[in-house]
């Protein structure tokens, strides 16, 4: 096991919730990214081009990485900050640091 890798669930929740419309806009993005994994499967089923279905993919994957970058600069803003002024910044940052690792990897 790597022991460098983060928590599927790190039992925390975020300094400052998540407001309707930030939730909205995430799963938004969420739900046409399903559409486009779907999308690819149909593509499959139909035998289609193989650069047509890796085009799609590198969207996909550009698409999550948006919304994951998103999500860290909103961690990063709210909960690292508030970590930082409560003077528990150390821990904050390394996590955050693995965190954007572990991101940079996929």
């Amino acid at each position: 096991m790597d022991h460098s890798m983060l928590p599927e669930d790190s039992g925390r929740k975020p300094v400052m919730p998540r407001t309707d419309e930030e939730k909205q806009k995430v799963l938004n993005r969420l739900k046409r990214i399903e559409g486009q994994v779907r999308g690819i499967q149909k593509m499959i089923e139909e035998d289609r081009y193989c650069v047509d279905v890796l085009v799609q993919i590198s969207a996909i994957n550009a698409a999550l990485k948006k919304v994951g970058f998103s999500l860290m600069e909103r961690h990063t803003n709210h909960c690292v900050a508030d970590a930082i002024h409560k003077g528990d910044g150390d821990e904050a940052i390394q996590e955050l640091i693995k965190v954007m690792e572990q991101f940079s990897k996929s």
